[in-house]
């Protein structure tokens, strides 16, 4: 894959110079590389829950800039000259409108979709939801604009000196339309895609029709969407302010929401997830809590990297990812999607978090306890707290310390496929830290 992909990076290449020459090549991709790291950083923001792995991200934005660019400019190219010579009432402008706003939208998006059905099927457990999905399919739609923007800021700046302009007049158009205001157009448009194989990750074996169905659904969604706006682009004036405010930005705004109601509810799989793991000793109480808190998760880095450095503030970075894992594993084994290899799965995931625990644990909890909501003390008919300590209250908040983990007979936590235990793990001496977490963070 790595092959093709630099292959199809080198026809690329060569394609798009030999359309803009040297200098309109070097002109558009000074240009069309600006909004990339914007939009990068905007879709790793979303994906902070559990951070999509850097090959399938890096992966994603290739086959979007090369493969899927290469595909689509070869048939757009063969469809609009079958057009132009095989439809007699065709002018050329009437091809390319046809090619523009019928078999572009087509190719585009069947080209970009690709990249997600090749990461669905053979990185099945990187893909856990509709998050990922959009954010897999806004980096590939990324990587596709990267190119695609070259190819017309080029254009436009050999437009601008054939026509004497100093390479302002067209170029700063071209920039303002598809740099400023539409970066989020192709990654909207492919997001859809996205949505649907992020509902057919959700989806149990039985569901076969809905994993085919609901992929099929998105990607028809977004060619139609990509259609509408060429169609917008080709009317020009009026149409396409209108098409921009009344359409497209509302779609915008509603796939920002979606994305941010999802990732809220991956928080609240972690902490309807984890306690199990509480209650089996390899987590402590106050870790659902921080880890179902974007904000007790950042605050628990900052207080690594502030009293152990940078080392200390990956290490919480990636326990933190572990658990999230954990949580989604069990969560898919719940809904029987886990697949056969849970247990090794899970016991690999366990003995990371086992590796990190002594810098993580204490970072995570004291970020609870400054994150944590205040309580109001309950009293009861005698002037005493209703409840004792470390019972449980009505609200699912414990009062009183929490006693420490005891010994038990196995090392994994009571799961859907067996009765675990507490205690001795797989690589030490059970879990049975401290709770006392002032040291080295302080109270």
């Amino acid at each position: 894959m790595i092959t093709l992909l630099a292959l199809c990076g080198l026809v690329i290449l060569a394609l798009v110079r030999e359309q803009t020459g040297t200098e309109g090549f070097l002109a558009g991709l000074g240009l069309a590389v600006l909004p990339v790291p914007l939009m990068i950083a905007a879709f790793r923001w979303l994906d902070r829950v559990e951070p999509e792995p850097w090959r399938n991200l890096a992966f994603a934005f290739a086959w979007g800039a090369c493969a899927a660019t290469l595909m689509a400019i070869i048939a757009n190219g063969f469809a609009t000259e079958w057009i132009a010579t095989r439809v007699e009432s065709s002018s050329p402008t009437q091809a390319e409108t046809w090619g523009a706003t019928v078999i572009a939208p087509v190719v585009e998006e069947s080209a970009k979709g690709a990249a997600l059905l090749l990461l669905f099927v053979f990185r099945r457990r990187d893909f856990d939801g509709i998050v990922d999905g959009v954010v897999i399919a806004g980096i590939t739609a990324t990587g596709f604009a990267f190119t695609e923007n070259i190819l017309y800021l080029g254009n436009a700046f050999g437009e601008d000196q054939a026509l004497g302009s100093s390479g302002i007049s067209v170029t700063a158009a071209t920039f303002f339309i598809r740099i400023v205001m539409s970066p989020f157009a192709h990654p909207l448009f492919t997001a859809l895609t996205g949505i649907g194989f992020g509902i057919a990750a959700l989806a149990t074996p039985r569901q076969r029709v809905r994993r085919v169905l609901v992929p099929l659904a998105g990607l028809l969604t977004a060619i139609v969407l990509h259609a509408v706006w060429n169609g917008s682009a080709t009317v020009g004036g009026l149409g396409f302010i209108a098409v921009y405010g009344m359409f497209m930005v509302p779609v915008f705004g509603l796939l920002i929401w979606l994305v941010i109601w999802s990732r809220g509810s991956e928080l609240r799989t972690v902490r309807s997830q984890l306690p199990a793991y509480v209650a089996a000793g390899w987590l402590q109480p106050q870790e659902p809590q921080a880890l179902s808190s974007m904000r007790a998760r950042s605050l628990a880095r900052t207080v690594a990297r502030r009293h152990h450095g940078k080392d200390a503030a990956r290490v919480v970075a990636e326990y933190e990812s572990f658990a999230t894992t954990l949580a989604f594993l069990r969560q898919r084994a719940h809904r029987g999607t886990a697949g056969a290899d849970f247990v090794a799965r899970e016991q690999e995931l366990l003995h990371h978090l086992w590796q990190r625990k002594d810098v993580a644990q204490p970072a995570l909890a004291h970020a609870a306890l400054v994150t944590a909501p205040p309580r109001i003390p309950q009293w009861g008919p005698h002037g005493r707290p209703p409840y004792g300590p470390g019972v449980p209250s009505q609200h699912g908040q414990v009062h009183g310390p929490a006693m420490p983990p005891q010994a038990g007979p196995g090392p994994y936590a009571q799961g859907p496929y067996g009765q675990g235990g507490v205690g001795q793990g797989p690589y030490g001496h059970g879990p049975g830290a401290s709770t006392d977490f002032r040291p080295p963070y302080g109270r």
